[in-house]
């Protein structure tokens, strides 16, 4: 029996990043539909439910991509709402790759040090993988903070945080370098995740920190997001403090992501979000 899966993209052209790693994650065949949502997606998941015998189901799946992680998750309720009994195939969200990048950055600090009770900032964290980010920090106990530009927006990223997740996340404004600055002053943790290309933390502001011990960095553009992180450090010791660049924990997204693609189709009633992949990259980290 091949396993089939059904990439539903939220923009008008499917993600070929989500369809190679689809394949490479155990896909025999992958049928990639754009410009998805709830209105038109019905008749797509009654394709997936209806066909396969029960004991068949298992074989196939359903992927939620595109950029815009609120309108992945409108869809994947919409893809939800139409399951029912054993009517349902097994299926994941990872918009923008926001589950996986998250989780595979937080993993790794995760790793490298205990969280509980320690400060985390999220800096530029009002984007999907920040805030998917916060969660999982404030998941391993730790004190989050995140940070954007205006503190309305930060605020507006903290309120859906606590709606979505049931955590509380502090609203901070970084509006420059001098706040950023002040903000990681005060951190024991902070993980960058802004804009490609915009540095967002000069190294002055961390290197001689006495509290500092993690620091992360999801931009793959030069300049780095931290300046003083390469993108391929992997748990390097720099300066006293552990860090991590964009390549450095992204063997572990990749990794993670195709073994998220490869449970889908171990039964048919999966749900990967981000609680799920995130549980799934605790058991991945060191490995890969």
């Amino acid at each position: 029996m091949k396993k089939l899966l059904y990439q539903f993209d939220t923009d008008p052209m499917p993600s070929s990043f989500d369809n190679v790693v689809a394949y490479d994650g155990g896909a025999d065949q992958v049928s990639a539909y754009g410009g998805v949502d709830p209105r038109n997606v019905g008749g797509l998941v009654d394709g997936t439910i209806f066909t396969r015998a029960p004991k068949d189901k298992k074989f196939t799946a359903i992927f939620i991509g595109g950029s815009d992680m609120a309108a992945g998750e409108a869809l994947l309720e919409a893809v939800r709402k139409k399951f029912f009994a054993g009517f349902r195939v097994s299926v994941m969200l990872d918009s923008n790759g926001s589950n996986t990048t998250a989780a595979a950055a937080v993993a790794c600090l995760a790793h490298s040090a205990p969280l509980a009770g320690k400060k985390a900032v999220v800096l530029a964290g009002t984007g999907p993988v920040g805030m998917r980010a916060a969660f999982m920090l404030s998941r391993e106990g730790a004190q989050v903070g995140l940070s954007s530009r205006t503190l309305a927006r930060a605020q507006a990223a903290c309120q859906a945080i606590k709606t979505r997740f049931g955590v509380d996340v502090t609203p901070l404004e970084g509006a420059d370098e001098r706040s950023r600055a002040r903000d990681a002053a005060n951190a024991h943790v902070v993980l960058s995740t802004g804009a490609a290309g915009a540095q967002l933390l000069a190294e002055r502001s961390w290197k001689d920190s006495p509290t500092l011990q993690l620091l992360c960095d999801a931009n793959a553009t030069p300049p780095a997001g931290i300046e003083g992180i390469d993108i391929m450090d992997k748990g390097a010791v720099k300066n006293g403090k552990t860090v991590f660049g964009a390549i450095g924990f992204g063997s572990l997204k990749i990794a993670l992501h195709r073994a998220c693609i490869a449970r889908l189709f171990e039964s048919n009633d999966v749900v990967l979000d981000a609680e799920q992949i995130y549980a799934i990259a605790k058991t991945m980290v060191g490995k890969s």
